[in-house]
């Protein structure tokens, strides 16, 4: 019998559900982050603390790396079925306009009420990123629908 696992897939909210759920997931998450936190150490020696602050590893893979740091923090991702519609309420990650930049929005099938929970999660995930050395800034957009944009700390930036 083969044990070989299927690369890990980042659930950004923009696809289907990840395929492994519960607890072979969690650890697969787990196992990501501290992969990007391993990348801070070693990317950012010269900083006071490498691990404060978004590598350039990093600044390059922002919608994955918003992703990861949201999923491990227990948020859980937004999904689409086969046709395009939402078929789970959570974070949905993708490239902003500016280059390395991520945009985040909280989104649901409709009926799920996603929109009026959208402001509670979306502090949710804001502080999740914080924590981690992310810039996080919000916004409103068509319909007043809030989403978040996030950004790595200029260079230098947290440094010393």
């Amino acid at each position: 019998m083969n044990d070989e696992r299927a690369p890990f897939e980042v659930a950004s909210g923009n696809g289907p559900a990840p395929a492994e759920s519960g607890p072979v997931r969690d650890q697969a998450v787990k196992a990501a982050l501290d992969g990007l936190l391993q990348i801070r150490q070693v990317m950012n020696v010269d900083a006071s603390d490498p691990l404060a602050r978004p590598a350039e590893w990093e600044r390059r893979q922002v919608v994955r790396t918003v992703a990861i740091t949201l999923e491990a923090a227990g948020i859980p991702p937004s999904a689409s079925g086969e046709s395009g519609e939402r078929v789970a309420t959570g974070y949905c990650v993708r490239e902003a306009e500016a280059r390395d930049v991520a945009r985040v929005e909280w989104l649901g099938p409709a009926g799920s009420g996603a929109a009026y929970a959208e402001e509670n999660e979306l502090r949710r995930c804001a502080a999740a990123l914080r924590r981690l050395g992310w810039e996080v800034l919000e916004y409103r957009g068509p319909r007043r629908r809030r989403y978040l944009e996030v950004e790595a700390p200029l260079r230098g930036a947290g440094t010393g």
